[in-house]
């Protein structure tokens, strides 16, 4: 299994299994910023390259920690933040902002946090709905004319919108949930990136973690953790989604592999340009999601999951 890929449009070589930072500074409970510093070090000894975060993680904190981590780093790093969504000085939600001017400040916020020069892969995180596509990338590449931007990215979008988007710029990048129990971009998004040469890359793709089999009930969740408000992790849904995590567990004792490796390399196995960036704060679980590498799936495993798994999720992403 290849262990790196071009971003797509780019020249830049990215590790098809990156690391998401959201949860070093916000959403998934209690956090640590040393543990996150040395977990974010160890990435790049192991090899890792490509590490995303957004300026609404945290409210500028998940950047800062990261221009933090990486000061004298960054000639190892390729690092992707995103714009669009408004958080107020409390962290209160203000909806979405694709506006050209907005852009600009944002994209000006996010460099002085991280503290580079430009960012590798910025990514819209959401479109705006008063906002046409064309306008919002227009302005993304206006930031790469003037050099503070090198590639650009989509977060949450159809094929329709990918093709449009291109058709202003080239697309690098285009993000979206993935995993086991979101399977959407299976339908349409998965052929256009193809088509267009663009990365598809899988955020939450451990189910928000409950892939891993580590959450059993909503008593495993800390108080105030992001996933106790969605409907996937319900009572109900978590009794009913726990077939999922049992069909992983059933390929996972006959690879000698953890449930979590299991997910990753499903992933991975569909085609060499996709990327995954499970998200974690702690070296041993990084250690751990690498090792999906080591994991063969062959055809007939790829058959197996496919008609083993449950034909629907209970509860929305959202």
């Amino acid at each position: 299994m290849k262990r790196s890929t071009i971003l797509g449009n780019s020249n830049l070589n990215i590790n098809r299994m990156g690391l998401g930072c959201m949860g070093m500074s916000e959403f998934y409970g209690t956090f640590d910023e040393n543990e996150s510093v040395k977990t974010l070090h160890k990435a790049i000894d192991l090899g890792v390259n490509f590490f995303d975060t957004a300026d609404m993680y945290g409210w500028g904190a998940n950047e800062k920690l990261i221009g933090r981590a990486f000061r004298d780093k960054w000639k190892q790093v390729v690092l992707a933040t995103k714009f669009a969504v408004m958080r107020g000085p409390k962290g209160e939600w203000l909806g979405l902002n694709g506006q050209p001017e907005y852009i600009k400040k944002a994209c000006e916020n996010s460099l002085a946090n991280l503290g580079i020069d430009a960012i590798d892969l910025y990514y819209m995180h959401r479109q705006a709905p008063d906002v046409e596509i064309e306008v919002i990338v227009g302005a993304m590449a206006d930031l790469v004319k003037q050099g503070k931007v090198k590639y650009i990215g989509l977060s949450e979008v159809n094929a329709d919108t990918i093709r449009r988007a291109h058709a202003v710029h080239p697309i690098s990048a285009v993000q979206s949930e993935f995993s086991l129990w979101s399977r959407e971009p299976e339908q349409e998004v998965f052929d256009v990136c193809k088509e267009l040469g663009i990365t598809f890359v899988a955020y939450s793709p451990l189910g928000r973690g409950f892939l891993t089999g580590a959450y059993k009930s909503r008593d495993d969740f800390e108080a105030g953790d992001f996933r106790l408000s969605n409907p996937r992790f319900t009572d109900e849904a978590i009794k009913e989604n726990i077939r999922f995590v049992d069909v992983i567990e059933t390929i996972a004792t006959e690879k000698e592999a953890t449930k979590a490796q299991i997910a990753l390399s499903w992933i991975l196995s569909h085609n060499d340009q996709i990327t995954a960036i499970p998200g974690t704060r702690k070296i041993h679980r990084l250690e751990e999601n690498l090792g999906a590498f080591n994991v063969n799936l062959s055809e007939n495993d790829m058959k197996l999951i496919a008609a083993s798994l449950p034909q629907e999720t209970i509860g929305n992403r959202y």
